[in-house]
């Protein structure tokens, strides 16, 4: 049975790299400009929708007050009619009585400036007195709507009729009517008021509704009794085929719509309102154009406003990245510039810090090397050795062929020398001259001869011809010393004092040899 073997998967970082500035900068100023237009937008359509809301509250309001203007005109005129009534019907139509009923007409007249006439017909539709001085016309008034419509209905209730032309004075008036009876509760005439529409008229102008506004005034089925503005092919209309009356007003008492009108094409914001004690409704209709022009003239006034000022943001935030990417790119530059001095210093740290012929540190840092690891040795506790190298012969070797090679083959020695250290904190150094001294921290007598001895062997066997040298080759011979320094007992100088010591001494063994400063006692 085999195990399953759990894989951990080692999750894997992504490293995001940042956005650029200018990035960044370009995003911030399209922000500011798109919020500063979307707010403006905002304002505008929020003033839009604020002024249409105001717009419809004043026209239900205008709509509310013109239909109690109409309920208390016609009920000031039905008060009469009533009062009429109550004398007709307990004095009769003596002529004392009509006589009594005739002053009675005038100082209401006199007393109410809606009124046109008060009249009191008999049951033929003759004139038994009306609010007029003079003799009494003989006209019959039975072919008149109102006539009608009481002499068949027993109600005793008003009556408004359509509007229709005065016989005697031709004014278009509204017919306010109400039957009286005789004892036995027979037909016996009416008592009517009429109203001149022109009364609605100057009323109705006093309110401001702009050019393309309009009022109506209308009976319950629809006919149109007064309008504004004032049309003589309007008066009497009917409206049941208009979608107000078909849509709205037939169907509830108090409403707001907003429609297009089928006549001019212009849209209105329309409240209606029906009248609470008589059968009509008044109608009050504004232009959604004329209401927003005020809102229209804002609006382009603060989007100019608002396109200049984000045209200004955005010129000034243009400007603002521009620089920012002259910044950077002057930024970049001195970085460029910087790595190269810094590359420049460097090279020439390790020029100041190395010999140019054979490419190992020169005595400058050889110095600065010695002291640092001395005091580390006295610090740690640890052996520091040195190696003195010198070539042997090396001025015959110039001698014979010449200077160029006696450089070519210092270049040779050293590059030997640089292949036997085996550690990086190991410093090779052209001390002076054909002499080389290689430093070795943490290293004891026996580790640097055993370096030394490694050096030796390695030019030994480069095999470079010499004629004066020992075998016919270069060789080198050296010296080797290594001690515990002791702080304020010992100094670097003594370690190269005791190596050069037991370099004179290899040499004056013979040279191609190693020798340490324990071979000295």
């Amino acid at each position: 049975m085999s195990t399953p073997i759990a894989i951990a998967h080692r999750p894997t970082h992504v490293s995001l790299k940042p956005l650029p500035i200018t990035f960044l900068a370009t995003i911030f100023v399209v922000l500011v400009c798109a919020s500063l237009m979307t707010v403006e937008v905002w304002r505008s359509w929020n003033a839009h929708d604020i002024a249409l809301r105001q717009t419809e509250i004043a026209t239900s309001n205008l709509a509310r007050a013109l239909s109690q203007h109409a309920d208390d005109t016609i009920k000031e005129a039905d008060t009469v009619l009533v009062g009429l009534i109550e004398r007709l019907e307990t004095d009769g139509t003596g002529n004392a009585s009509l006589e009594r009923l005739h002053k009675l007409l005038i100082q209401h007249i006199a007393e109410l400036p809606q009124l046109n006439d008060l009249s009191i017909y008999d049951e033929s539709g003759l004139w038994l007195v009306n609010a007029r001085s003079g003799p009494i016309p003989l006209v019959n008034n039975s072919d008149r709507q109102y006539f009608g419509y009481h002499r068949t209905h027993s109600s005793r209730g008003p009556y408004i009729g359509p509007p229709i032309r005065s016989r005697s004075t031709g004014a278009w008036i509204v017919t306010v009517s109400r039957r009286f009876n005789h004892s036995d509760g027979s037909f016996a005439g009416l008592v009517l008021g009429t109203i001149n529409i022109d009364y609605f008229k100057t009323y109705y102008e006093s309110f401001d509704i702009g050019r393309a506004g309009s009022i109506f005034l209308s009976l319950n089925d629809g006919t149109m009794l007064v309008r504004r503005p004032m049309l003589e092919d309007a008066i009497g209309k009917n409206l049941s085929d208009y979608p107000i009356y078909r849509d709205y007003a037939s169907r509830s008492a108090v409403g707001t719509a907003v429609m297009r009108s089928g006549q001019d094409g212009v849209e209105r914001l329309i409240a209606y309102r029906h009248l609470e004690q008589y059968p009509l409704f008044v109608t009050v209709a504004r232009s959604k154009d004329e209401v927003l022009t005020g809102w229209r003239a804002d609006t382009y006034l603060y989007l100019l406003g608002a396109m200049l000022l984000t045209l200004a943001l955005a010129l000034l935030g243009w400007r603002l990245i521009h620089q920012i990417k002259l910044r950077l790119l002057a930024e970049a530059d001195l970085l460029r510039v910087q790595e190269s001095l810094k590359s420049l210093n460097q090279h020439l740290e390790r020029l100041a810090l190395q010999d140019s012929l054979t490419g190992l540190a020169n005595r400058r840092q050889f110095d600065s090397a010695l002291r640092d690891e001395f005091s580390r040795a006295v610090r740690t506790g640890n052996s520091l050795a040195l190696v003195m190298i010198d070539v042997d012969y090396f001025k015959q070797y110039n001698d014979i062929y010449g200077h160029l090679a006696g450089d070519e083959c210092l270049r040779q020695i050293s590059d030997a020398v640089k292949a036997c250290k085996n550690r990086p904190g190991d410093l090779a150094t052209r001390y002076g001259g054909e002499e080389i001294a290689v430093l070795l921290p943490d290293t004891n007598l026996a580790g640097a001869v055993a370096v030394a001895e490694k050096i030796r062997l390695a030019i030994y066997n480069l095999h470079i011809e010499h004629p004066g040298g020992p075998d016919g080759l270069v060789t080198i011979s050296a010296g080797v010393d290594a001690f515990v320094p002791v702080r304020d007992g010992n100094i670097p100088f003594e370690l190269i004092q005791a190596a050069d010591r037991a370099l004179y001494a290899a040499k004056f063994a013979g040279r191609n040899r190693v020798c340490s400063s324990a071979d000295l006692h």
